[in-house]
C-alpha cells in the first residue's frame, strides 16, 4: 500500500520517492517494520495471553527440566504472522501474484496451527488436531499453492522444470507432457508436480513443528533459513545475478524478497521474546504459518532441493522423529534417547542454552552452504 500511495501516486510529483522502486530498499523497511512491529506489541500480546490464561501445556514424557514452563503463554505465532502480512502489504507491489500466493499460503497454514492451539486450550492438554486431520488440511493448502502455479506456468509466468543442484543442465520437467495432447487423461500430467510441491511444502511445514520445543530454537533457525532465502529470492529476480549464476529467472519472484525480509524482521523481533527462558511461545499458529511460508518460498523460486539446506536443522530434527518412529515399529528399539533430536542431547545432559546455541551454529553452516551451492553448478 505505501509502495502504490509513494511511489506509484506521489512519485511523478516529487521526485526523490523514486527510492521506493528499489528492491532493496523497501525489503530493508520491511524487515525493520516487522522487527519494530514485534517488539513494540510483544508486551501487549503477552499480557493478554497471561489475562485469558492461554497457556502451554507441557508433555509429561519430556524432560523434567520443561515442566517448569507450564502455562508460559503461547500462540505467539498470531504476533509473527501479522507481523509478516502487514509489513508485506505495505511495502510489497500487490499486483504481484507470487506475493499473494506466499501470504495467502502463510495464513493459511497459521490458521491449521490456530485451530490446533485453540483445541489444546479448550481441552487443557497437550493434544489439539488429530495427525490425519492436521495433515490432511496441510495437504490440502499444499495441492492448491500446486494447483495456482500450474495454472501461472500455463500463461508462461512459472516454471515446474526441476533445478539439480550441481547439475546446470539437467532441469527435468515435472509436468508429464505427453498426456497434455489427451482429453481423457491430460489431468494426470500433473500429478507429479502437484505431488512434489506437496510433499515440499508439507515436510517444510511439519519440519518446523518438531523442531519447536525449546525457547528460541526454531525462531533462530527460521530467522537464518529466512535470510538464506531473501537472498535466494533476491538473485533469482535479479536479470544480472541470475544470469551469472545460472538460475532460472523468474522476474517476478524479486518481489518475494521483501516477504522474505518481513520474515526475518518478524522472527528476530518474536526471538526477543522468546529467547531462553521464553516469555512466550509459538505455538502451532507460529511453526506451521512459518514452514509453510518457507516451503512455499522455496517452491516459487525453483529451489525445492536445495530447501533441506537451507533449513538442514529442521530436516533433521524431522529425520530424527522418523527414524525413532520407524526403528521402534519394526525393531521394539529407539535410536536416541527422545525425539526430536534437541531432547536427546538434553537428555545426555547438555543444557538447553547449549543445545539451542550448538543448533543454532549448524543452521547457519547448512545456509551458508547452500549459498555457496549457487556458483558450484
Amino acid at each position: 500500500m505505501l509502495y502504490w500511495l509513494l511511489y506509484q501516486k506521489l512519485y511523478p510529483s516529487f521526485s526523490p520517492f523514486r527510492i521506493f522502486r528499489y528492491l532493496t530498499f523497501r525489503t530493508v523497511f520491511a524487515s525493520l517494520t516487522a522487527l519494530f512491529m514485534t517488539l513494540i506489541v510483544g508486551p501487549y500480546v503477552i499480557r493478554k495471553l497471561r489475562e485469558f490464561q492461554i497457556g502451554q501445556y507441557i508433555r509429561e514424557e519430556g524432560p523434567q527440566a520443561h515442566k517448569k514452563k507450564a502455562g508460559t503463554p503461547t500462540m505467539g505465532g498470531v504476533l509473527i504472522t501479522i507481523a509478516m502480512v502487514v509489513p508485506t502489504l505495505l511495502w510489497a507491489d500487490l499486483t504481484n501474484r507470487f506475493v499473494w500466493i506466499a501470504l495467502l499460503a502463510t495464513i493459511a497454514f497459521g490458521a491449521i496451527g490456530f485451530a490446533d492451539d485453540y483445541l489444546k486450550i479448550v481441552h487443557h492438554r497437550n493434544l489439539g488436531l488429530t495427525a490425519r486431520s492436521k495433515l490432511m488440511l496441510q495437504i490440502l493448502m499444499a495441492v492448491l499453492v500446486a494447483v495456482v502455479l500450474v495454472a501461472l506456468e500455463a500463461r508462461n509466468e512459472y516454471s515446474t522444470h526441476l533445478v539439480v543442484p550441481f547439475l546446470k543442465k539437467f532441469r527435468p520437467d515435472l509436468i508429464i507432457t505427453s498426456l497434455l495432447g489427451n482429453q481423457q487423461t491430460w489431468f494426470l500430467a500433473f500429478i507429479p508436480f502437484i505431488a512434489f510441491v506437496a510433499f515440499v511444502i508439507v515436510g517444510s511445514t511439519n519440519a518446523v513443528n518438531l523442531t519447536d520445543g525449546l525457547d528460541g530454537l526454531a525462531i533462530g533457525c527460521t530467522v537464518i533459513a529466512a535470510g538464506a532465502l531473501t537472498v535466494l529470492t533476491y538473485v533469482s529476480g535479479h536479470a544480472v545475478f541470475a544470469d551469472y549464476l545460472e538460475l532460472p529467472r523468474i522476474p517476478q519472484v524479486a518481489e518475494l524478497t521483501i516477504f522474505c525480509g518481513a520474515m526475518v524482521g518478524a522472527s528476530i523481533g518474536f526471538l526477543w521474546y522468546n529467547a531462553h527462558p521464553a516469555e512466550i511461545f509459538m505455538g502451532d499458529v507460529g511453526s506451521l504459518a512459518l514452514g509453510g511460508a518457507i516451503g512455499t518460498v522455496a517452491v516459487i523460486i525453483k529451489q525445492e532441493l536445495l530447501l533441506p539446506f537451507i533449513g538442514g536443522v529442521f530436516v533433521i530434527e524431522a529425520l530424527s522423529v522418523i527414524l525413532q518412529v520407524g526403528s521402534y515399529k519394526m525393531r521394539k528399539k529407539r535410536i536416541f534417547k527422545m525425539a526430536p533430536l534437541h531432547h536427546h542431547f538434553e537428555l545426555l545432559g547438555w543444557s538447553e542454552s547449549k543445545v539451542i546455541a550448538r543448533f543454532w551454529i549448524a543452521s547457519l553452516i547448512f545456509a551458508l552452504f547452500a549459498l555457496t551451492t549457487l556458483k558450484l553448478r
